[in-house]
């Protein structure tokens, strides 16, 4: 008699067992899903920050082409920081041409 009551037992802590498992793979699933949306989300909201500081940075130029008091040397600073990175750019290609 003891024997059945242990195999109900144990048959029944493995029901138990597997009806968590189960009910934890399909929370697991869910929270992968979830994460899978909010990288996307964090990827388009990454390149959007990107679009509006290249944006800002156009804006801030072309205020201080205009003469505006204070952007003035800020645009100075980052046409003189443009023109660096040309320079880079040119001497990278020169070099490569060399090369070949």
């Amino acid at each position: 008699m003891a024997e059945k009551d242990i195999i109900k037992r144990l048959s029944a802590e493995v029901e138990r067992l597997i009806a968590d498992h189960e009910r934890i793979a399909a929370e697991c699933r869910a929270l992968q899903k979830e994460r899978d949306r909010l990288q996307g989300e964090k990827h388009r909201l990454e390149e959007r920050v990107r679009e509006q500081e290249t944006r800002l940075k156009s804006m801030e130029l072309s205020e201080g082409m205009r003469g505006s008091s204070g952007n003035v040397e800020r645009a100075r600073m980052r046409v003189n920081s443009l023109l660096r990175e040309v320079d880079r750019c040119i001497a990278i290609m020169t070099k490569e041409r060399e090369e070949e």
